[in-house]
């Protein structure tokens, strides 16, 4: 029960006051994550430097309060990190999804080893993942020279 409310809490608390949920000012990054099954929508922009590390993040759009918390935890844990460390990241979160991750890599995903029990939801798992999936894609793109632009790419959970 304990961990039930846990899960709830952040989740809650992700969707009422997400830090990362607005417009990034001169992204240099951007892809379209798209969750057909849910009708979940959301726009990753990211910043990242010369050398692979990703210094800000945002996302927006429209979803579940599943995939709206879990963007926001993500962008929590990987702005700061190189892209390859987020990757990695990325990686873990999906296997603990699957019930694949030890404890100690769920303990590195911080707040969003909060939903690990996700996989209990089948109809949840892709709502969860979305934003993962799109920042893996993200960055490994080359970096726009205009960060006003957007190719309209999406990217998607189908």
């Amino acid at each position: 029960m304990a961990i039930n409310a846990f899960y709830n809490e952040i989740l809650t608390d992700h969707n009422l006051h997400p830090m990362h949920k607005y417009n990034l000012k001169d992204p240099n990054l951007i892809l379209e994550g798209l969750n057909p099954s849910c009708g979940d929508d959301i726009v990753l922009q990211l910043k990242m430097d010369e050398n692979g590390v990703i210094v800000d993040g945002s996302y927006n759009g429209d979803g579940c309060a599943v995939s709206m918390a879990s963007a926001d935890m993500m962008l929590d844990l990987v702005i700061g990190k190189h892209k390859d460390e987020a990757k990695r990241l990325a990686d873990i979160f999906v296997r603990m999804i699957k019930k694949e991750a030890s404890e100690e890599e769920i303990e590195e995903l911080e707040e969003a080893g909060s939903l690990r029990d996700i996989s209990h939801m089948p109809s949840r798992v892709k709502c969860a993942v979305l934003g993962w999936h799109t920042m893996e894609e993200l960055v490994d793109k080359e970096p726009i020279q205009n960060p006003g632009e957007h190719s309209g790419e999406a990217v998607s959970t189908e």
